[in-house]
């Protein structure tokens, strides 16, 4: 039997078979016949994008529930003179006229630019110098899984294929030893697994999920003395799986469950070393506001996000919160405070820790949530949903670093100036990418779906030359 090597080729997998089997020399004879064709064919090997990309990978950061935009990153002069009498868009779904609500906190210049940023914030604030911040950001409903399904799929209503799926089916991935999409959340958002769904395209481009803790990919590590057993099973089911395949028309789910199978087993040899933070320095620990032994913390996501960066994982999603206990702040505007609290200095640290690398230049990080929420009142301390604006912001790869794009009226009601749409955002996070939102498409049903569906503008003037 060959040597056992550190990062196994399919082709050596398949070998352990032949060098312990004599059952099925046939059919392993030709799997490896047909290999070089297949590597060809890897449908997650890297591709070329349509153009020359700014950024290689994306971090997306998801803040679930609904973040007010005149709390953190929009701030309205008119609403901090409220006097309680004044009338604008409030209630639950932002349906009715309430008293206008003063804002919280109070908001300061970051950075050499300028950008206000609350007090909810300070250390993002000190980073305004990297970031474009998007003011006039604008969805199309009400409530938070139609919104947060649109934000990830550009779809309202229809389950269709998230961003980092439609991203790993259009660039694949550099390294075939970790999944193209991982999203790492300690509970599921409004929309569940939608968020980091395939939907209609093949399963290997599905997100896979790592939850928190001390065994966040449980099971990865093998057995001790259990390592050429392993490939000899694995030898043997990839040869009668690859019989089936042939057998039935090269059926897509089938091929897709084998290529995440061959995924799982390579997991073995590099994830365990992705999440092994002991030999991180103390200085970078503290950087993202952890302690060491810390497992559980956003700022171990965003550590394992920059480690899963560097070893070309392409699209990672961080969710900060779940489909309750977020920054769904109906009664109560305090509530904001501590999950700021909890992913202030870690999205912070993430960023300087990537520049430090010369990694934020072909990084593209985004920061969101699904909708803002209202100038006026819903409980007499909190906030409604509110579609209409709302705050995002980018960094790294590509995007003009220190400004400030596009307004809301004086008291964030709607858009006043250059508004983006959801379709927009998307359409121009795939351009940062190299893509052209239009031709990157997919057959399905008898037509060819995008993710920005028929609609989409790329947000030139955040671009860099």
């Amino acid at each position: 039997m060959p040597a056992f090597t550190h990062h196994p080729t399919r082709r050596a997998v398949i070998r352990s078979m032949v060098g312990g089997s004599i059952l099925f020399p046939g059919i392993v004879s030709q799997l490896l016949a047909d290999e070089r064709g297949e590597k060809d064919s890897d449908p997650l090997a890297p591709k070329k994008p349509h153009f020359a990309p700014k950024a290689k990978r994306v971090i997306f950061l998801f803040s679930t529930g609904g973040v007010a935009q005149m709390e953190t990153f929009d701030p309205k002069p008119k609403l901090f003179a409220a006097d309680g009498k004044t009338l604008g868009v409030g209630g639950g779904l932002s349906l009715e006229k309430r008293p206008l609500l003063k804002p919280r906190w109070e908001f300061k210049p970051g950075g050499k630019c300028g950008t206000q940023v609350s007090d909810l914030f300070p250390h993002i604030r000190d980073s305004m110098d990297d970031i474009c911040l998007v003011r006039s950001m604008t969805t199309d409903n009400n409530e938070h899984f139609q919104a947060t399904l649109a934000i990830h799929t550009g779809s309202f209503f229809a389950a269709r294929p998230s961003l980092g799926s439609w991203i790993s089916y259009g660039l694949g991935t550099v390294n075939q030893n970790l999944p193209s999409f991982v999203v790492i959340a300690p509970h599921l958002p409004y929309a569940g697994t939608q968020v980091f769904a395939n939907d209609f395209l093949p399963a290997y481009h599905q997100g896979t999920r790592v939850i928190p803790g001390k065994e966040p990919v449980p099971n990865v590590k093998r057995q001790p003395g259990t390592e050429d057993l392993q490939e000899l099973e694995l030898g043997f089911a990839e040869a009668l799986n690859k019989a089936h395949l042939k057998k039935h028309a090269h059926d897509s789910e089938m091929a897709a469950r084998i290529r995440t199978f061959e995924t799982a087993f390579k997991m073995q040899f590099e994830a365990p070393e992705a999440f092994d933070l002991s030999k991180e320095t103390e200085k970078t620990l503290d950087l993202y506001g952890m302690k060491r032994g810390d497992t559980e913390s956003f700022g171990w996501q965003c550590l394992i996000a920059r480690r899963l960066a560097e070893r070309g994982v392409r699209f990672i999603e961080l969710i900060d919160s779940s489909s309750s206990n977020n920054w769904d702040s109906h009664s109560d505007m305090a509530q904001h405070e501590p999950l700021a609290k909890k992913i202030d200095k870690p999205i912070a640290g993430l960023l300087r820790d990537l520049k430090q690398r010369g990694m934020l230049d072909d990084t593209l990080v985004i920061w969101t949530t699904e909708f803002g929420r209202t100038p006026g009142q819903d409980g007499a301390k909190g906030r409604g949903h509110h579609p209409a604006c709302y705050s995002s912001w980018l960094a790294g790869g590509g995007i003009k670093p220190g400004i400030a794009y596009g307004a809301t009226d004086d008291i964030s009601a709607t858009v006043a100036e250059k508004k983006v749409h959801v379709h927009d955002f998307h359409a121009t996070v795939l351009h940062l990418l190299g893509l052209d939102h239009e031709k990157l498409t997919y057959r399905h049903a008898g037509r060819d779906f995008r993710l920005t569906d028929v609609y989409g503008q790329v947000v030139t003037k955040i671009l860099q030359p």
